[in-house]
């Protein structure tokens, strides 16, 4: 479904430093296991201020163990000056890159480093300040604010994949397009003024995305995807291959299809699955 380079995959299938320092200097935990992705990073300093070790258990995904791994490697020979640097794009670019979808991974090892500063120093946790947006996964107003303005992000689906805001019921991405509109210096009264496509262009660029966006993924693990209809905002397709009757057949809809069409061709198309 998503592409890793084989740095990713080197880490998730021989992830380095798994565990928890004892005597730890530092130590950082963020996430939940409710929310899907949970990790705790451990540091150890030596006599002249560098880290000498650095340890992680994670609970998520393939990216999110990847990246946990990397980032303790990163973290070894650095003061702490210098690890406080450390950006998510450090992180994915250190695996070569990361799947858009799966950036949210490498933000939050970036959070545990930080979390893991403060406790050496021994400053008090920072406060959750800000309004809280995303009632999901509990993301305020100025974490989505961050996140837009360091990565340059333009869409809510790039704000979902990188702090995982708006990925649950939905009711916040008024707000979120709101902080992007903001920051991008857009009007969204603009938007609404934008050219509605007729049927015929939405079933055009519908079947291009499927063939350059969506395709090339589905059929390197066996899979594949054929356009059935499209009425009003609802695109029918049939899963082909391995990708028919797959347990996870309605997350690859959903987090990879729709998400792809919602991108490239309008943000409030519906997939749904035709069954044989």
């Amino acid at each position: 479904m998503w592409e890793y380079t084989d740095k990713v995959k080197d880490h998730f299938l021989n992830p380095r430093n798994v565990g928890v320092i004892d005597d730890a200097d530092g130590t950082g935990e963020v996430g939940s296991l409710a929310c899907g992705d949970a990790l705790k990073l451990t540091f150890k300093l030596d006599d002249n201020g560098k880290i000498n070790d650095a340890k992680f258990q994670t609970f998520g995904c393939a990216s999110a163990i990847a990246s946990s791994s990397a980032l303790t490697e990163m973290l070894k020979g650095m003061t702490l000056e210098e690890a406080e640097k450390i950006t998510n794009d450090d992180i994915a670019a250190y695996l070569g890159g990361l799947p858009k979808e799966k950036m949210h991974c490498s933000v939050m090892g970036r959070d545990a480093l930080e979390k893991a500063i403060v406790c050496y120093r021994g400053e008090p946790e920072k406060k959750i300040e800000g309004e809280i947006v995303c009632e999901c996964f509990g993301v305020t107003d100025l974490e989505i604010e961050r996140v837009i303005k360091e990565n340059g992000l333009i869409a809510i689906e790039d704000v979902t994949d990188y702090i995982k805001a708006g990925g649950g019921c939905g009711n916040c991405h008024e707000k979120i397009q709101m902080t992007l509109d903001t920051i991008m210096g857009k009007d969204m009264s603009e938007k609404k003024k934008a050219v509605k496509l007729t049927n015929i262009q939405k079933i055009k660029l519908i079947e291009e995305t499927l063939e350059r966006e969506i395709k090339p993924g589905l059929k390197q693990d066996g899979g594949n995807i054929e356009l059935v209809d499209v009425d009003g905002d609802r695109v029918f397709v049939k899963l082909l291959g391995t990708c028919a009757g797959c347990s996870i057949s309605q997350v690859t809809l959903k987090d990879y299809v729709e998400k792809k069409l919602r991108e490239f061709v309008a943000p409030d198309l519906v997939v749904e699955e035709v069954k044989s």
